[in-house]
């Protein structure tokens, strides 16, 4: 991936000027700027961008540009257009002070049998099951699509690893992108970013709760909605809520904890 980060690196540093929060360029410039390196041209030239807005760091000459506090994100502007953005903070991971809500799994048998692990399909097939996002947001959801790949007016390509659409007692709508991670990985303000504008485009009269997901441990996860705010052109990723799950078996529920949690209610 050095080549990516001599192309990145050198783009950037020709654009960009002391003091600026966003850095517009196109896929054009990537061409040019292989040409100017030397390389044989890239054939697909987005894979530069996207790996990274998602993949890997900047080189270091491009994060010693970014003020304190502050680092630099890749977001789409349009088919083939983006820009450098300033975020602060541009990731986040979830807490590990948080008490686990111990629910009961109702993951099938079968499906822990030829599906196990901790990877990001593994993730959402348990969560679908045992209807986590309901229990997070308190409200009735049901999920619409999964690996979704479209094109959002403004920024270009995307894909959504899992959408919900939801109800609550009130008759409020809502729909909720969901951001799986596998372990160890880092939450994205750019996937929340193009999540909430593919839901202002697409489901115009419900409201947008993104949500991101990530195992702990084997049987252990944390559900994260987020948001996103943004002060003097730097972008903001924000935790609305959070909490932690155990999915426990039959008899990893005691009556005695039980009856704790109904007296916090």
């Amino acid at each position: 991936m050095s080549k990516y980060s001599d192309i990145i690196k050198d783009l950037f540093l020709a654009k960009y000027k002391k003091g600026q929060k966003r850095v517009p360029f196109e896929r054009e410039d990537l061409a040019i700027t292989c040409e100017k390196l030397g390389y044989p041209r890239i054939k697909n030239l987005g894979d530069i961008p996207y790996s990274f807005r998602f993949r890997q760091k900047f080189p270091q000459e491009i994060i010693d540009t970014a003020p304190i506090n502050s680092e630099w994100i890749i977001v789409g502007a349009d088919i083939a257009k983006y820009e450098f953005r300033l975020a602060s903070p541009a990731k986040i991971e979830p807490a590990l002070n948080r008490q686990k809500i111990k629910i009961p799994d109702s993951t099938p048998e079968i499906l822990k049998m030829y599906a196990p692990g901790t990877d990001e399909q593994a993730l959402l097939t348990r969560i679908r099951y045992n209807r986590l996002i309901d229990i997070f947001l308190g409200i009735t959801c049901y999920s619409i699509q999964n690996h979704f790949r479209t094109t959002v007016k403004g920024i270009g390509q995307i894909e959504v690893d899992e959408i919900y659409i939801g109800v609550n007692k009130r008759g409020a709508h809502f729909v909720i992108p969901c951001q799986a991670k596998s372990p160890g990985d880092k939450f994205g303000i750019a996937q929340v970013l193009q999540d909430i504008e593919l839901c202002n485009q697409r489901y115009t009269s419900a409201i947008c709760r993104p949500i991101a997901i990530q195992f702990t441990g084997e049987n252990d996860l944390a559900i994260l909605e987020l948001s996103v705010s943004e002060k003097n052109s730097v972008l903001k990723l924000d935790v609305v809520d959070e909490k932690h799950y155990s999915l426990v078996p039959k008899g990893g529920l005691t009556a005695n904890e039980l009856i704790i949690v109904a007296n916090k209610e």
